[in-house]
C-alpha cells in the first residue's frame, strides 16, 4: 500500500471510490452524496484539492482531503473502501488522517484545525486527533420521520412572525448567528461563528454550495419581532435527497429563547417538507448542548448515530 498526494490523480481514478462512498452515505444517512462527489471530482481534475490517496495495485481505495481557510485548516472528508484483499480499513483511515494532521499542523500560518467526520462513529478515528492535542466534541445525528406520529404544531406568538426566508435576510441572519453563538459550545467547534464576516462565510457555504445538500429556500424560515421589525431567529434547510431535508442552521437570539420560537421554526420547516412529500428531516447537534437535544427529542427526533468534531488550536 502507498499513500500519495491526491493531486497526482484525476476524476477517472477517484470516481469508482466516490461511487462506493455515495452508497455508504445513502445507507447510513439517507443522503445523496452525488453533488459533493461532483464538486470533489472537479477540484481533483483542476489539481487544487490537497489531500492523500491510499493506493493498492494501482487502484485508489481510500482518500482524504482538506482545505485552507485563512489561518485555519479543515479536514473535509475521509473514506476507505472495505472488502476483498484490501488492507484493514481502520488502519488505512488512521494512516491517512495522520498524514493530514501532520501536514496541517506543519503548514505555515495555520493556527487552528477543525474536523467533523459525520460518517464515522464516535471514537472510531479519534486516536490520531487526540494524540496531536485535539479536543473532541461528540455530536448527534438525529432524524424526524415526517410520515409518522403527530405533526408538530407551531406555537402562536403575538409578537413574533414566522415567515419564509428571503435573500434580504442574508446580512441580518449573519448578525443573529454571531450573537446566538457567543459563548456557545458550537463556537468552540466552528470559529466562523465568532465574527460577522465568519458567519457570512458560513451562510455562503450552506446556501451557495452543495457540500451540505442543496439549499431549500421553501423550507427555510425567519422569525421576526413584529414591533422592532428585526430578525431574531432563523432555520435553514437543505435537500440532501429527493425526499429528505436537513437542518443546516437553527438559532434564536438569547433574549428571545424559552418562548417556543425555536419549536415554531422547526414545526414550520417540518410542515412544509411534509406537504411537499418529504419523508424525513435530519439535523446534527452537539451532545453538550443539552437544551437543544432535549427540545429535538421532545419533537420526536431520534438519535441515529454519534460522531465526533475535533478542534486543535496551535
Amino acid at each position: 500500500m502507498e499513500i500519495l498526494d491526491l493531486r497526482h490523480f484525476s476524476s477517472v481514478d477517484l470516481r469508482p471510490l466516490l461511487d462506493d462512498e455515495a452508497r455508504v452515505w445513502s445507507n447510513l444517512l439517507s443522503w445523496d452524496y452525488s453533488g459533493s462527489a461532483e464538486m470533489i471530482l472537479r477540484y481533483v481534475d483542476a489539481k487544487i484539492l490537497p489531500g492523500y490517496a491510499a493506493i493498492e495495485r494501482g487502484r485508489i481505495f481510500g482518500y482524504t482531503f482538506f482545505v485552507y481557510e485563512g489561518s485555519k485548516g479543515v479536514v473535509g472528508d475521509l473514506f476507505v473502501a472495505n472488502g476483498g484483499r484490501l488492507p484493514n480499513p481502520r488502519e488505512v483511515e488512521l494512516k491517512l488522517l495522520t498524514h493530514v494532521i501532520e501536514t496541517l499542523q506543519q503548514s505555515p500560518g495555520i493556527h487552528r484545525v477543525e474536523a467533523q467526520l459525520l460518517a464515522h462513529e464516535s471514537g472510531s478515528v479519534a486516536r490520531p486527533f487526540l494524540d496531536q492535542g485535539f479536543h473532541r466534541h461528540p455530536r448527534l445525528f438525529m432524524v424526524l420521520e415526517l410520515g409518522r406520529g403527530t405533526p408538530v404544531t407551531p406555537a402562536k406568538h403575538s409578537d413574533v412572525e414566522i415567515r419564509r426566508w428571503t435573500e434580504a435576510d442574508y446580512q441580518p441572519a449573519a448578525a443573529v448567528i454571531t450573537a446566538a453563538y457567543r459563548g456557545h459550545v458550537d463556537a468552540q467547534i466552528n470559529d466562523q461563528y465568532h465574527t460577522l464576516s465568519g458567519s457570512l462565510r458560513f451562510l455562503n457555504n450552506i446556501v451557495r454550495f452543495p457540500g451540505c445538500g442543496l439549499f431549500d429556500a421553501e423550507a427555510s424560515y425567519a422569525a421576526v419581532d413584529r414591533k422592532a421589525k428585526n430578525l431574531i431567529g432563523l432555520i435553514l434547510c437543505s435537500r440532501v435527497r429527493g425526499d429528505v431535508g436537513h437542518v443546516t442552521q437553527v438559532c434564536i437570539l438569547p433574549e428571545y429563547r424559552s418562548h417556543g420560537i425555536g419549536e415554531s421554526l422547526l414545526a414550520a420547516s417540518a410542515t412544509n417538507l411534509r406537504k411537499r412529500g418529504f419523508t424525513m428531516l435530519s439535523l446534527t447537534v452537539t451532545e453538550a448542548n443539552v437544551r437543544a437535544v432535549e427540545l429535538y427529542r421532545r419533537l420526536n427526533f431520534e438519535s441515529k448515530r454519534v460522531f465526533d468534531a475535533f478542534v486543535w488550536e496551535g
